[in-house]
């Protein structure tokens, strides 16, 4: 009987220690389970293996105009190219928002007209102190000068402008500079007119409203807000006549004559003359080597998936590196060198 009632007790002993292990086996494998998903999280974020994915931001401009899709296909591509660094389009103010916010490191690059480029790099214009670490990565595309104004207007010089409710594009804006430097050349101030701040998208619904008289806008063709105001309601471009035009080159070194080809926009159907600027990706000095170039190399092999954005795209000739208002990165230079 002693011995029965030992077996008895092993047996109650053995089914106790099951049960107890039971639960224990079901959290090894649960914790298994969560270390694995970790592991696979972490190596999505580290682009399979290494160190994790760093980000970088491209300053682009408001969603009118060209920078912000030809931004947004760029940091596409890239981020599909490099596999340690996440690349993403901001939304911004434009060319000085850019190139101020590349000098506070909260962005990487920008993208920006060559009059805030220089105007940054020597202290000039909205400029208050020159930034000597600005650099130029890589040339875009011209932007050509449009003022437009209702069909219907009497305006057919800048000089008409005076007393007129004008935009003269966002507050940070490329543009914005532009604007001021060709009302000048036409003995105008902001003083003389009234100037609103406006994005292009807003610019071109303000003279749809009839809220403004004019609008100039520093913008690649064919510019979604011009094509928009031309559709809508009808509008004539004013041109900028030969005279102006090359005392404005005279005074400003990085203006260039050009022409909106008629056609481009319903309504405008001869060629319009007016001044030309190019755009720019600008970036610190100290913006990594292989970052730069990347870039050079996306905009010179990926150029397709960019022209699916965005015809702009076509126009971009990297050979206009040696035209830089400022200096190129190193990598820049180099890239240069290497494919003359």
């Amino acid at each position: 009987m002693i011995g029965q009632g030992s077996a008895a007790e092993t047996l109650r002993a053995a089914h106790a220690g099951a049960a107890a292990s039971a639960p224990r086996a079901a959290l090894v494998t649960v914790a298994v389970t969560v270390s694995v998903a970790v592991v696979l999280a972490l190596m999505q974020a580290c682009g399979g293996g290494g160190a994790p994915r760093t980000f970088l931001s491209i300053g682009t401009g408001g969603t009118g105009g060209i920078y912000y899709p030809l931004g947004g296909a760029l940091a596409s591509r890239l981020s599909l190219a490099d596999s340690m660094r996440q690349y993403t389009a901001e939304v911004t103010g434009g060319s000085v928002e850019n190139v101020n916010r590349i000098r506070e490191g909260q962005i990487d690059l920008g993208f920006a007209l060559a009059v805030a480029a220089y105007g940054a790099y020597h202290g000039e214009g909205d400029f208050s102190r020159p930034d000597p670490e600005l650099r130029v990565v890589a040339p875009l595309y011209p932007n050509l000068t449009h003022v437009m104004v209702p069909a219907g207007s009497d305006v057919r010089s800048l000089a008409d402008l005076a007393g007129k409710r004008v935009s003269v594009g966002s507050a940070g804006s490329g543009t914005e500079q532009i604007s001021r430097q060709l009302l000048e050349i036409y003995g105008l101030t902001y003083d003389d007119v009234e100037p609103r701040y406006l994005s292009f998208s807003e610019s071109s619904a303000a003279l749809r409203d009839g809220a403004i008289d004019a609008a100039i806008l520093s913008v690649g063709y064919p510019a979604a807000a011009v094509l928009e105001a031309a559709t809508t309601s009808g509008i004539r471009l004013v041109p900028i006549d030969a005279e102006r035009a090359a005392a404005l080159r005279a005074r400003h070194p990085y203006y260039s004559a050009g022409e909106i080809p008629g056609g481009v926009y319903p309504g405008v159907d001869a060629p319009v003359p007016t001044v030309a600027m190019m755009n720019w990706i600008v970036g610190s000095s100290r913006l990594p080597d292989d970052v730069v170039t990347l870039v050079l190399n996306t905009l010179e092999g990926d150029r397709v998936s960019l022209e699916q954005v965005h015809d702009m795209a076509k126009q971009i000739d990297l050979g206009r590196l040696d035209e830089a208002p400022i200096p190129l990165h190193t990598a820049a230079e180099h890239w240069k060198q290497e494919h003359r």
